[in-house]
């Protein structure tokens, strides 16, 4: 299937490992030319390094970039306004008790995974307009349909990205521009197996009994298990290309089951 990406330019947020650089990879598979994004100029310049080994030939750039400083974020978007697709990909995810979770955290969790988005998609969304074609997709997660109550600060970071999406999409009206969500089921990126890891440690059990043992207990999910980052990136690379011209202003779900009311 020919999904007409070659040459096609995009950025993603937060993409030097996990969900973020599983896009970068499927999105460089069908040709596309690719930015990545991380805190550090190191961490960038291993995942490039390592993409460029996967893809030889390819064009392939990155940015660091803390998304956490709304001037470093701004001063990204301005760089790269012309590209063809954004990815607002990059999060922080936590679990806390919501009496725990100060000020700070709330603005810090606000910040990272929705504000990035806000001044990404204001710096590129202009050019798009004006060409009259282009891709916003956000990687969202089904918690913010469903928001966990151990959660809570970071289901509500990712309702408001559902928010933000659906509103942009309603700016494209008449246009090629598309603005989607990706909803996102329990995915086994580095973050949660670091996570998952460090708490199998501290209670001295196998990593991986305790991941089979997390997924199990997820009653919902009709995988039964947790997703690889590969499978939120296919619907990605999907949604990111021009075989997607109809469906926009949409939350895709790729949560292998787990949210039981329809959209």
């Amino acid at each position: 299937m020919d999904t007409g990406l070659v040459g096609r330019r995009a950025f993603i947020s937060g993409s030097t490992q996990g969900i973020g650089y599983a896009i970068a990879r499927g999105l460089l598979q069908e040709g596309a030319e690719v930015i990545v994004n991380g805190r550090t100029a190191a961490r960038v310049e291993e995942a490039v390094d390592a993409l460029r080994a996967e893809h030889p030939g390819s064009i392939i750039d990155g940015i660091a970039a803390d998304m956490a400083d709304a001037d470093q974020a701004a001063g990204l978007g301005e760089r790269i306004a012309d590209v063809d697709v954004l990815v607002n990909n990059v999060g922080l995810f936590g679990v806390a008790d919501f009496l725990d979770v100060a000020d700070e955290e709330w603005a810090r969790y606000l910040e990272v995974n929705l504000m990035s988005g806000v001044r990404l998609s204001r710096a590129m969304l202009p050019a798009m307009l004006e060409r009259g074609t282009g891709r916003i997709l956000f990687v969202s997660s089904e918690s913010g349909v469903n928001v966990p109550a151990d959660m809570i600060h970071y289901g509500v970071t990712k309702a408001g990205m559902i928010a933000l999406a659906n509103g942009l999409a309603k700016l494209t009206r008449g246009t090629g521009v598309t603005v989607n969500t990706i909803l996102g089921g329990p995915t086994y990126s580095e973050g949660v197996a670091g996570a998952v890891e460090h708490v199998a440690s501290l209670q001295g059990v196998d990593a991986q009994q305790m991941k089979e043992a997390i997924a199990a207990g997820n009653t919902t999910s009709l995988l039964g298990r947790f997703l690889e980052p590969d499978e939120i990136a296919h619907l990605a690379v999907y949604l990111a290309s021009p075989l997607a011209s109809a469906t926009n202003g949409a939350a895709v779900r790729a949560d292998g089951g787990v949210l039981t009311a329809m959209l």
